[in-house]
């Protein structure tokens, strides 16, 4: 019995570096803490429109976007700090000014971007000036980067639509800022959730995002938009 015990034990520390040390190397190998790259317009896919929001872990903010129809991809990357092509250890230690984003490049004739930020403000806690949720400081909170007036505008209409409709007791503190150069982040945050899915989501369901949304959106939290 003792002998059994012993290799279930073994078995369960295995696991446990196959889920943790392994994506760890994956990175090492793949340049994870190589400088990030300039997104340039010609990068935008011709006929859509960017949206640039910080909502904390950037892991967490591309699955929620990119399941909409109309979404042709999502970017996680680095904006609003003085750091030229920042890396990820730089950003994440708060170093650089930096805010984890995304970019969400969408059609203006299938998605709008008003959709897109109810979208965004159910992905996050608005009231949260130092972080967001497990993960704190400046380069984990909120943001929206408008890129024209109108976006600028829509952005405005919509927090205060939100603060008025008394959902949250405390004021809104996320900001709208004019857009600014964008990194992308190093290949190993792309589409994170889906290459070490294992990890994400251990990650995810330990930070405490999951519990907040429900609380506070209750049936609301899913918005009724077409999905691909």
């Amino acid at each position: 019995m003792k002998k059994r015990t012993k290799w279930v034990m073994i078995i369960a520390v295995l696991s446990l570096v196959a889920v943790f040390a392994i994506p760890e190397a994956y990175a090492y190998l793949t340049k994870r803490n190589y400088d990030s790259e300039a997104v340039t317009a010609s990068e935008i896919p011709e006929g859509y429109e960017v949206a640039t929001l910080a909502g904390g872990c950037f892991w967490c903010m591309e699955p929620p976007f990119e399941k909409l129809k109309g979404v042709h991809s999502v970017v996680s990357g680095y904006t609003g700090g003085e750091t030229e092509n920042p890396s990820y250890d730089e950003v994440s230690s708060g170093g650089t000014g930096h805010i984890e984003s995304v970019q969400v490049y969408f059609d203006p004739d299938v998605i709008s971007y008003e959709q897109i930020l109810d979208v965004f403000w159910r992905q996050i806690n608005p009231t949260d000036d130092e972080g967001q949720f497990v993960d704190r400081g400046y380069q984990y909170t909120t943001a929206i980067f408008y890129h024209t007036p109108e976006q600028r505008e829509i952005a405005e209409q919509s927090k205060q639509a939100l603060q008025n409709s008394g959902r949250f007791q405390n004021e809104l503190v996320t900001p709208i800022l004019e857009a600014e150069e964008f990194y992308k982040a190093e290949e190993y945050h792309q589409d994170y959730y889906k290459k070490n899915n294992l990890r994400y989501d251990f990650y995810r369901g330990n930070s405490g995002r999951d519990q907040y949304l429900e609380e506070k959106w209750g049936e609301d939290l899913e918005v009724d938009f077409p999905k691909k």
